[in-house]
């Protein structure tokens, strides 16, 4: 198990459970465990996410993006939900976004 800390200062942890369920549904994400924790911790932008989750995104490459779900649960932990990558990020409340990357 690992921990990052996200933005706000909350440890968020990826268990091996997690990456596993992780990367049986999503198997291209198989070899970026990094660019998951790396995304929590240094994301292009969160956006509010469903049920009190958190995504965070990370533009990869044009047209790229590595969207990370966690949860807060309280401010000692956290924890991963589930990751993908995506073409195009959904319109949802920006809760967070790094001023030195171009809005899209």
């Amino acid at each position: 198990m690992d921990r990052v800390t996200a933005r706000s200062g909350v440890p968020i942890r990826l268990t091996e459970e997690r990456w596993f369920h992780i990367v049986e549904n999503h198997d291209d994400l198989a070899g970026h465990y990094d660019d998951v924790l790396e995304t929590i911790e240094d994301p292009d932008l969160i956006q509010q996410g469903d049920a009190g989750a958190l995504v965070a995104s990370k533009r990869l490459a044009p047209r790229r993006h590595l969207a990370v779900v966690y949860k807060e649960v309280s401010r000692p932990t956290g924890f991963v939900v589930t990751s993908y990558f995506t073409r195009r990020l959904a319109r949802r409340e920006v809760v967070w976004r790094n001023q030195q990357q171009p809005e899209r």
